[in-house]
């Protein structure tokens, strides 16, 4: 049973890290805490040729440890937000793609850059909206236009990535494109209703639901009419509620980086949290303390409590969907079930 918990508690968890190679710190990430997922930043990445051993070494530990092979993932917008040095293509970010050709040739140079180096899922594209540029967190970011226009282009980017086998992530659910302070260092709040949400915010993100888009990123940010208690990225309310409900997206829903600011509960209300709204991948994307607090907190949630364990299959279940799709995986029979 120690084994089994270990191994749920792992699956839940996308994981940051020091190093542009294989190290022991990788290692521990995957074979001690059997993490589902490791996300890549600059810091990670020098040549086309150095992240693919990485990579490639990477998914060589997780098969060797009889673990399903891992999300890779990266943020790659481009503009502003681009974790690919040269020699790998660089583009001018979402502000400056404004027809859908543009977007498709963004979205199919990308994919192609990435599977060729063994990256799987791609932490894009910015479905906010961007109601004033002057003054929102995403104006270097975003498309530009009203929510139809952002929807149309992030469809168009959603459609093309999948299409070349990543899989593709609509952020920041439920939108911080009407927010000016960046959750990095602080806690945005949106003060509207649900009918203003789903006016404005919402219309690009139900694009990404019909559009299959394989995950859904929640923000750190505060909508007190929705939820005065939680941050979007924990409270079951938007989370699960308004994501799996209202929307009725099936795919993965993952949280933003636990380490920002705008977290300032302790890992085990977190993750206690994260369980409780039924999110697939809790994002820690630093290494340091918190990465084994969340996974002694989340081994201890499950092992105490049968109907979590029950719940977390589902979760699990998800992932192993989108791991046999994009992935090659099959699934064993001894993972079947629960």
């Amino acid at each position: 049973m120690d084994k089994t918990v270990r191994h749920l508690a792992g699956q839940r968890l996308m994981l940051g890290f020091n190093g542009t190679d294989f190290n022991a710190d990788l290692e521990t990430i995957i074979h001690r805490y059997q993490a589902g997922g490791i996300i890549l930043f600059r810091q990670n990445i020098v040549s086309p040729a150095q992240v693919t051993r990485l990579c490639a070494d990477a998914q060589a530990c997780a098969a060797s440890c009889d673990l399903p092979p891992l999300f890779i993932a990266v943020d790659q917008e481009g503009g502003a937000v681009s974790r690919l040095p040269p020699p790998f293509t660089q583009f001018d970010g979402n502000p400056q793609i404004r027809t859908r050709e543009e977007a498709g040739a963004f979205a199919r140079i990308t994919a192609g850059e990435l599977k060729q180096v063994g990256i799987n899922m791609n932490l894009a594209p910015v479905m906010d909206v961007v109601s004033d540029p002057t003054d929102s967190i995403m104006k270097t970011r975003a498309f530009p236009g009203d929510a139809e226009a952002v929807a149309n282009l992030g469809t168009t980017v959603i459609h093309t990535l999948q299409s070349s086998g990543i899989m593709a992530v609509a952020k920041h659910f439920p939108g911080i494109g009407r927010t000016v302070l960046d959750s990095h260092h602080h806690l945005p709040e949106l003060d509207v209703d649900l009918s203003d949400l789903q006016a404005v915010d919402l219309v690009p993100f139900e694009a990404a639901v019909r559009a299959d888009a394989a995950g859904i990123m929640i923000s750190h940010i505060l909508c007190p009419r929705l939820d005065p208690r939680w941050q979007a990225s924990l409270s079951k309310t938007i989370a699960h509620d308004l994501v799996r409900h209202t929307l009725g997206f099936n795919g993965l829903v993952l949280t933003d980086d636990l380490d920002m600011k705008a977290i300032d509960q302790d890992m085990d209300t977190c993750m206690d949290r994260v369980l409780a709204s039924g999110i697939d991948l809790a994002l820690i994307c630093h290494q340091g303390p918190d990465i084994e607090k969340a996974v002694a907190a989340l081994t201890r949630l499950l092992a105490s409590d049968q109907k979590r364990q029950e719940s977390n299959h589902l979760s699990l279940e998800r992932m192993y969907r989108y791991k046999e799709k994009y992935l090659g995986w099959k699934k064993p029979d001894r993972l079947s079930g629960g």
